[in-house]
């Protein structure tokens, strides 16, 4: 079997969250009030540990409650590491943090490379998101996408089969077929698992690179595959440009 190319496909789907969307500096500074009094107490963690804590905290959380909306279920979460740090906070606290997925920044290159690839293919966004958080990272982000497919649509979250299955019916209604859809996210866990499960070709955006773990997505074990791998959203427009040029 030949190697597929970029130009290949009809429709990129996207993870937005840690693939567009720089969610790990944007919990970060959400959990601000909580690691500054871990500081304070002497007891401050790394960024890493930190952000693996969320990572479990996230991925629980929407496994037992698979219908809440995102911005409801943060809340939850900043709940339960406080709890596991022994800080005391109140509901405002958390109810604030539910809110700071509109105050996260999206990275340096995915306005400019999305605005590239909309020329090129339908741009379809996949996302454990509620509709009106996503509302706010889409201004960050510069495109108006062909679909969006949300975890407060859907009922669930990735990595959940549902979530992939809504996609590719909703994909097939629109007339685009399985083999011409290229999944592209950072993380392991919440994509590039199920997409192999659902026979999908992807895409991996690897946005932690230059860093050593899994951040703020859980461990998946054993690592799924991949057919394309680029460190950036930037990388991939580069990259589809010199696939035009039949390089």
């Amino acid at each position: 079997m030949t190697k597929p190319e970029l130009i290949d496909f009809e429709a990129l789907t996207f993870d937005v969250y840690g693939t567009l969307i720089d969610w790990e500096s944007g919990m970060v500074a959400g959990l601000k009030p909580l690691t500054d009094a871990l500081e304070a107490d002497g007891r401050g963690l790394t960024r890493d540990q930190i952000l693996e804590a969320h990572a479990f905290h996230e991925s629980t959380q929407q496994r037992w409650t698979p219908g809440m909306r995102y911005r409801d279920l943060l809340p939850i979460v900043y709940k339960r590491l406080a709890e596991e740090w022994g800080l005391e906070i109140t509901l405002a606290d958390c109810i604030a943090y539910g809110k700071s997925v509109r105050d996260w920044p999206a990275f340096a290159d995915s306005a400019g490379a999305l605005q590239y690839l909309k020329q090129h293919y339908k741009l379809v966004v996949l996302s454990n998101v509620d509709n009106e958080s996503f509302s706010h990272s889409l201004k960050k982000l510069g495109v108006e996408f062909d679909a969006v497919y949300t975890a407060e649509d859907v009922g669930s979250y990735k990595p959940e089969d549902r979530n992939f299955d809504y996609m590719l019916e909703k994909l097939d209604r629109l007339g685009v077929a399985k083999d011409k859809i290229l999944h592209t996210a950072e993380s392991m866990f919440h994509d590039h698992g199920p997409a192999n499960k659902h026979g999908l070709t992807s895409c991996w955006i690897y946005r932690r690179h230059e860093q050593e773990g899994f951040g703020a997505t859980m461990n998946p074990g054993e690592m799924p595959s991949y057919k394309f791998r680029f460190n950036s959203m930037a990388d991939l427009a580069k990259a589809h440009q010199a696939s035009l040029r039949g390089e």
